[in-house]
């Protein structure tokens, strides 16, 4: 059983004739990403990956795997074997899948659960001196792994954090033996990580060149953290293949649910929808919605165009955003993930006194009570005009996860196509940087210092204390 989309609760907002109008779109957009004619082209590596990681060699049928996969695995088993603690240093797409896959699979308490794999933390991902000065702390006693993801080894938030983590194994464990330690997941070629990893002989993996970050969870960046938290990497990888083969069949709406979810979104944007909402009733899935959102939101967010992705997680959020959501201004929509089986279930027990008033409750499951606060969620947000996509996912098994990866991710290609723009750039991320880079007094950007200064005023020197 795969992935299903119920386009029911979306009915009364999106007509059968305006799915039609889009066919050719979608048509058109399917065979400019096939035919490698869309814009980006030169980032769409990721397409065929599941049965080509990272050369053409993967075929789980005929039981064959390529040698960069191996090590991957080798290198997972080394982690787990000589490591209490594994950091993570990556931001944006090099580390979001990772950690949305870990949390997924496992449970967002994953570092407080007895188990016999490592605690996995993060860094690299902002540039608070509070969390990263956390880190130290939490690894005295313990011996630790880094997997430092970068695909050049300069943007700031990583590399800052890499210099301080490597620093803390080299003083922890002598130079030499910190190599053992320290696995990079950068260019194949060149690049300031690549040439640090090949000097000091740290082990390497590979960004592929035609692969983006917020595309390549399904390759080293993401494979290596996944396997170390004991998560079955090839079972990911054959739930991505049958996407790939599922997506790939026809560009027909009706057959294809990838293509109908792309079609729903824009069909609904057309109409003034400018807000998307990712829905789960399980904590478990939030740091997917974090992923999705970053898929989304780079690969549409251009040329004053796109959904604002966001994300909420029910019931609790219900207590929050529920009011907005029911009555605020109606430009948004949500996608609705639900789950047939749930990871683990309780059932609830009865209260001879019956002080909450809940007996009639008693010997129900919880998923049961969860599913029923879904349907009576989705029919009063209807009721509220808000259009619900649902997407229904057999379970929370590692082949489920990549199945649902791959659609969420040809999905966004062939939505960003449709919409008109190249959903594999990210122009805009650019900005910030170069401003950062020129107000921190980088080499090279002196000009744009002084004017970048000026423009910020007194207050921002107060702020910095210059």
């Amino acid at each position: 059983m795969a992935l299903r989309l119920n386009a029911s609760y979306a009915k009364g907002f999106i007509s059968d004739d305006e799915l039609k109008q889009l066919a050719p779109a979608v048509q058109q957009a399917h065979d400019a990403l096939h035919n490698g004619t869309c814009a980006g082209n030169d980032f769409i590596g990721w397409l065929t990956l599941p049965t080509d990681y990272p050369a053409g060699n993967m075929s789980f049928e005929k039981g064959t795997a390529n040698p960069e996969f191996n090590r991957i695995k080798a290198a997972a088993k080394k982690i787990q074997s000589d490591s209490d603690i594994l950091i993570v240093i990556g931001i944006g797409g090099s580390y979001l899948g990772a950690r949305a896959a870990i949390e997924y699979l496992t449970t967002p308490n994953y570092n407080l659960i007895k188990k016999d794999t490592p605690n996995i933390y993060y860094a690299g991902n902002s540039i608070s001196g509070a969390a990263l000065s956390e880190l130290p702390e939490l690894c005295e006693g313990k011996d630790v792994s880094l997997n430092m993801i970068s695909k050049s080894g300069t943007t700031t938030e990583p590399a800052v954090a890499f210099r301080v983590l490597r620093k803390m194994l080299e003083d922890k464990y002598g130079k030499e033996e910190a190599c053992k330690r320290i696995y990079c997941t950068t260019d194949a070629n060149k690049g300031t990580l690549h040439d640090v990893a090949i000097k000091e002989g740290y082990e390497t993996f590979v960004v592929p060149d035609d692969v983006g970050g917020r595309y390549s969870v399904l390759t080293a960046v993401g494979l290596l953290p996944i396997a170390v938290a004991g998560c079955d990497i090839d079972k990911l990888l054959e739930g991505a293949q049958a996407a790939q083969a599922d997506f790939a069949k026809t560009a027909d709406i009706e057959e294809n649910v990838c293509y109908k979810y792309a079609a729903m979104r824009n069909v609904l944007y057309n109409k003034g929808y400018a807000t998307e909402i990712m829905v789960s009733y399980e904590p478990a899935y939030q740091m997917m919605s974090e992923w999705w959102k970053q898929l989304y939101g780079e690969s549409e967010g251009k040329d004053n165009k796109g959904l604002f992705p966001a994300s909420v997680i029910f019931s609790t959020d219900l207590h929050s955003m529920g009011q907005y959501i029911q009555e605020g201004v109606r430009n948004l929509f949500e996608t609705v993930c639900v789950f047939d089986k749930p990871k683990t279930d309780l059932e609830i027990g009865i209260d001879p006194e019956n002080i909450d008033g809940l007996n009639f409750l008693a010997g129900e499951n919880m998923d049961y009570v969860n599913k029923n606060a879904f349907g009576g969620t989705v029919l009063a947000h209807n009721d509220g005009g808000v259009p619900n996509i649902v997407l229904e996912i057999p379970d929370w098994s590692e082949y489920e996860l990549g199945y649902l990866i791959y659609f969420f991710e040809k999905a966004c290609a062939v939505s960003g196509i449709m919409l008109g723009v190249n959903p594999f750039n990210q122009p805009g991320v650019e900005a910030y940087k170069k401003n950062m880079f020129a107000l921190l007094g980088k080499p090279g950007y002196e000009k744009e210092q002084a004017a970048l200064a000026e423009r910020l005023g007194d207050n921002f020197k107060k702020l910095i204390n210059k």
